[in-house]
């Protein structure tokens, strides 16, 4: 008789195990706790980290926190009619975006929904959003310019294809017009453009659409939303799924530019999210693993060598800072996963100086190596002749009898200011940018009113383009080769004598 109970208890025992083992019975899971967008499930033993998962009433959501006592899943909808006991299932699939040109020209949420009313986006691929960054060896140098068409960033701080330029600076300095401007700027360069707005009010992401669209960028642009309404999960997702799109661009060997507008809203996303996830908090209430948070998506920017596609990614991400706090958590965290940054300052933008660089505070770790020959030599001096003049300015306020020589290098620096201001939508071409700052730094401005050097400039730009065509175009080509240096000197020449009767002097 025992041996017939150790049998059927054996057996009984064996049933339990199997069932419990049984990949059919780890599929799904139950609720067990609901709140502010987070729900607590158990049994769902095999699911994965970034797993999409499923409830009954459609609603998805993807798994965070994986824990013995059972499984953190964030909602990607509303949480109307959810509640304890209700069914969890797996989806087996990381959470994914669908890529490809059918993007172009779309508005869609951090999933990739659209938002346009242009009907469903038909892509053949799809991509999971979080993914490894590309290792050293899969990349090379990044050495080709990207044009911005503002001749402060072009001349000072240049971006190469490749790089990741912070933009950095308290709100309503300019920064968004920086990161637009230059989308508009890549038209007919070749350059897909993705600008991904995080925790922004949907009517200004809706005006940013309207003027990609009024300019013919938005044919080469994908916009991502996740507005200030929108849950923190899509807030939190929307950058990483701007980078998968990017990424298969960038693998069949095309340029990409992506704006993250901004990180600093994406990081207290991330730490709303984190504090429901009950992580523990750090520094300034933020997890742990904030810096991971950005340099994981950043990394996923650079220019991939022949062997891996050759394309590249250009990051752009924005940061808001406090009172110019450069020194904050989260600015110095992304300063130093950057190659560079371009600081804008309250002080330059409200005195009338834009776009408001300080550039003392901005600087490019790429530097010269993304320039044409023309303008590494053009621009060279300028940096240092703009800090003198600073110096200077700050100095002369003190004293009313200033030599010739100090008059001169004030009045030098102030027309090299006047001529790196620069309206908002109104990039320049390469060619112009040469055309202009050759003509400042060579001293044929100084003798040119202050309040009529943007006039003289846009005016010399138009006498090369009817009188001196091809010559600015070979300049960018070739570099100041002397017989072409001639031909600017003489030109400019021309168009000063023209000009004298137009009381610009």
């Amino acid at each position: 008789m025992n041996s017939g109970l150790y049998d059927i208890s054996t057996l009984i025992k064996n049933e339990v195990l199997g069932f419990i083992a049984s990949p059919e019975a780890c599929e799904v899971g139950r609720v067990m706790q609901v709140g502010d967008g987070i729900i607590h499930a158990i049994g769902l033993d095999d699911v994965m980290s970034g797993e999409l998962v499923r409830l009954d009433d459609g609603v998805t959501g993807i798994a965070m926190n994986l824990e013995q006592s059972g499984v953190s899943i964030v909602l990607l909808g509303g949480m109307k009619g959810i509640k304890e006991g209700d069914l969890v299932y797996r989806t087996g699939r990381i959470a994914e975006v669908p890529v490809g040109d059918a993007l172009l020209g779309r508005v869609v949420n951090a999933i990739c929904e659209p938002l346009d009313r242009k009907g469903p986006i038909e892509t053949g691929k799809h991509r999971p959003i979080e993914r490894v960054a590309p290792g050293v060896l899969a990349r090379q140098t990044v050495d080709v310019p990207l044009l911005t068409g503002i001749k402060a960033i072009d001349s000072m701080i240049p971006i190469g294809r490749g790089q990741r330029q912070l933009i950095i600076g308290d709100r309503q300095t300019g920064k968004t017009a920086i990161a637009v401007d230059t989308i508009i700027n890549q038209k007919d360069k070749g350059v897909k453009c993705i600008y991904v707005a995080i925790g922004q009010k949907m009517s200004t992401v809706a005006d940013i659409v309207k003027t990609l669209a009024g300019r013919g960028a938005l044919a080469y642009t994908v916009v991502v939303a996740a507005g200030a309404a929108e849950p923190v999960t899509m807030q939190y997702l929307s950058p990483y799924s701007g980078a998968a799109m990017g990424e298969e661009w960038m693998q069949n060997g095309d340029d990409v530019l992506i704006v993250y507008d901004d990180l600093s809203k994406h990081a207290v996303a991330y730490r709303t999210m984190s504090l429901l996830l009950r992580r523990p908090p750090g520094r300034e209430a933020y997890p742990g693993d904030v810096f991971y948070l950005h340099s994981r998506l950043l990394e996923r920017a650079g220019r991939l060598n022949a062997e891996n596609g050759g394309g590249s990614i250009t990051a752009l991400p924005i940061i808001e800072t406090q009172a110019g706090d450069m020194s904050a958590y989260i600015p110095t965290n992304v300063i130093s996963i950057t190659d560079g940054q371009i600081y804008l300052e309250t002080v330059a933008f409200n005195s009338g100086i834009r776009p408001a660089i300080n550039p003392g505070l901005s600087v490019s770790r790429v530097g010269s190596s993304a320039q044409v020959k023309a303008m590494k030599k053009v621009a060279a001096p300028i940096r240092m002749e703009l800090a003198q003049y600073r110096e200077l300015a700050a100095f002369a306020q003190y004293s009313s009898d200033l030599d010739d020589e100090t008059k001169a290098r004030l009045r030098h620096g102030e027309r090299i200011v006047e001529t790196l201001k620069q309206e908002q939508f109104s990039p320049f071409r390469l060619e112009d940018e040469i055309l202009i700052l050759y003509a400042t730094v060579k001293k044929y401005v100084d003798d040119v009113n202050v309040e009529k050097i943007l006039r003289f400039e846009n005016g010399l730009v138009e006498h090369f383009r009817d009188n001196h065509a091809g010559v600015m175009e070979d300049v960018a080509a070739r570099g100041l080769e002397p017989d072409l240096e001639e031909e600017i000197i003489r030109g400019i020449e021309q168009y000063r004598q023209f000009v004298r009767e137009e009381h610009l002097f």
